[in-house]
């Protein structure tokens, strides 16, 4: 037969009845009535139902029994009605049917190792069987959607006079946070290449050059461990401008994160974006990432505990600590089980416990606390959390970090066991002013909060040299659902202060030259002032997927140990192949 196909399976309708049609795809569902043989055929814009009536064709009916699901098949014939009773209204197609005339196996699909339709299958086995797992609607409708989204993307940043560069993926390593992948150089025995955790240096060097406006939709690798949301390869929207500021950048994002929004749902998110900076997201919600969907904020309580007898709350004070506090609505006859868990929770963050106060019914405070608590002090406790009876006080003291962590962690916590999360609901914010740098307690220095390139705020710029833990970074972070959509900053252009970055971080001037001699010296041509920003595409489609895992949003993730199922990969390689790159495998623990 070998006809060309002449229409999807998602598009005939009550409009084309009569006419003649082939269509190709594989077989969603197979049904033998006996008189009539129903095929639903599938490709990737939806489903058709076909019917073969054996009496009328007897020449297909032995290749109609050769058939079965997710067999590839080319199918002619002629669209028509299906009975008013057989109407199916929940499908597109579902006034018509196809009388097949015509049929062509194209392959036959050997017996499936899981039903395509099963959701409870076992994660590993979808991911070695990917491209078996692709053909479910949910996976493709993701990667469609990833395409539109980068589609729409390109379009915004062309539209505003970018230019899309490329960036080497083999590069030196460099320390910039994570762990580098290495390759090993045939050519230069006993060097390595790197592949980039991210383009950042390349896209400061383009600045350089002068290309003023770059974009990329980059690949970046990581040899990190994984969780849902992180992937060893990944791919972010890397942006970077020249002569500009941080109100230029922000502008440009959130018109382009808007466009992307409007394009894929339909819907206009409310701009400007609502703005924090990192000492209210961290004193307020717990988290530098914020989900602003719900209340259910943090309270400040040592002003009110100040002058507590409580031995465990004088102790923190004494320390420097705070006393923090969260308000669980409604949730004051919580069974032991579920405070132990909080408590298990907030020892996890770094808490020594997690002190718990019931509101009664008069407005009193039940609990091992309680008693130790002076009227006044219960009175300052229940103003200051807006209590009613009912509610559920836990209480934390302890450094500001790790109050702040925990309380921000039950936060969450708490919102979804009681549905307090809006669905279908956007909140996006920025998140700026942090600070530039981060004390180290293992190591004994100070680390960047985002990367070494950032730059000082120009009023802390003293404090490098006095106080480099007070210095607050010309960095902002777009957040989503309290999930980090991207980080960017202005970036350091000035050798001297790149220089004097390094060595604030422990860097010597002679391995700075080693790792960043490059870009210093391409600083002292020239440089222009410029900043950017790189947004996680996989995070961002994931969350407008309304997907549990940025796998979801990926043709060929690897599993949370950095394996791929379907290839088993990583693999070994023969004695030859080390030879030629001067490498010698040992067993762990070897020398």
């Amino acid at each position: 037969m070998k006809n060309k196909r002449t229409h999807t399976c998602g598009v005939l309708t009550g409009a084309t009845v009569g006419q003649n049609v082939t269509l190709i795809g594989w077989i969603n569902s197979f049904r033998d009535l006996g008189g009539l043989i129903f095929i639903d055929l599938r490709d990737r814009e939806g489903v058709t139902q076909l019917v073969l009536d054996p009496k009328q064709r007897p020449e297909l009916a032995p290749l109609a029994q050769q058939l079965r699901d997710e067999s590839v098949i080319t199918a002619s014939g002629v669209v028509r009605a299906r009975p008013e009773k057989m109407v199916n209204r929940n499908l597109p197609t579902g006034e018509i049917e196809v009388e097949i005339l015509d049929l062509e196996i194209e392959n036959i699909a050997a017996p499936l190792p899981f039903p395509l339709d099963d959701d409870s299958v076992n994660e590993d086995l979808r991911l070695k069987y990917r491209y078996l797992e692709m053909r479910r609607s949910a996976l493709a409708a993701n990667l469609r959607l990833r395409h539109r989204v980068v589609k729409i993307v390109r379009d915004v940043f062309d539209s505003a006079g970018f230019s899309e560069i490329e960036t080497p993926i083999i590069s030196k390593s460099t320390p910039e946070g994570a762990r580098d992948y290495l390759i090993p150089s045939r050519v230069h025995p006993g060097k390595f290449y790197a592949l980039p955790q991210a383009p950042q240096q390349y896209k400061q060097l383009l600045m350089v050059g002068g290309m003023e406006r770059y974009f990329q939709i980059a690949r970046c690798f990581r040899d990190e461990d994984l969780r849902a949301d992180r992937q060893p390869e990944f791919t972010q929207i890397d942006v970077e401008m020249s002569f500009v500021d941080q109100e230029d950048i922000i502008t440009l994002i959130e018109g382009m994160i808007a466009r992307v929004v409007e394009g894929v749902r339909g819907t206009t998110p409310a701009r400007p974006f609502p703005r924090l900076t990192y000492t209210e997201a961290v004193s307020r919600y717990g988290s530098d990432k914020p989900d602003t969907r719900f209340g259910l904020e943090l309270v400040d309580l040592t002003p009110v505990l100040r002058q507590t007898s409580f031995r465990v709350f004088q102790g923190a004070l004494a320390a420097g600590g705070i006393i923090k506090a969260i308000n669980a609505q409604g949730l004051g006859q919580a069974n032991r089980r579920r405070i132990d868990e909080w408590t298990t929770t907030a020892q996890s963050c770094g808490a020594k416990g997690l002190a718990t106060l019931k509101v009664d019914d008069a407005l009193a405070l039940a609990g091992p606390v309680g008693k130790f608590l002076s009227d006044v002090e219960r009175q300052g406790i229940i103003q200051a959390t807006a209590a009613k009876p009912g509610d559920l006080l836990l209480l934390v003291a302890d450094k500001p970090q790790v109050a702040n962590t925990v309380l921000g962690r039950l936060r969450l916590d708490i919102a979804a066991a009681q549905n307090l999360i809006p669905k279908n609901v956007d909140a996006f914010l920025w998140v700026v002013n942090f600070p530039l740098l981060d004390y180290d307690e293992t190591d004994k220095r100070y680390v960047s909060v985002h990367h070494p390139f950032t730059s000082p705020m120009d009023e802390d710029l003293p404090l490098l040299d006095s106080n480099p833990g007070q210095v607050r970074a010309k960095a902002y972070d777009v957040v989503l659902n309290g999930v980090e959509l991207g980080g960017g900053s202005i970036r350091i252009h000035q050798r001297d202060l790149q220089a004097k970055m390094f060595r604030v971080l422990g860097i010597s001037d002679e391995e700075a030259n080693l790792r960043f001699g490059h870009l210093l010296e391409a600083f002292s041509y020239g440089a222009p002032p410029h900043g950017g920003i790189a947004l996680g595409l996989d995070r961002f489609v994931m969350l407008l997927a309304g997907a549990k895992s940025i796998r979801e949003v990926i043709a060929f993730p690897k599993t949370t140990k950095a394996a791929c199922l379907m290839t088993d990969s990583p693999g070994t390689v023969d004695a030859k192949q080390l030879d030629e790159l001067h490498v010698r495998c040992v067993e762990p623990g070897q020398a």
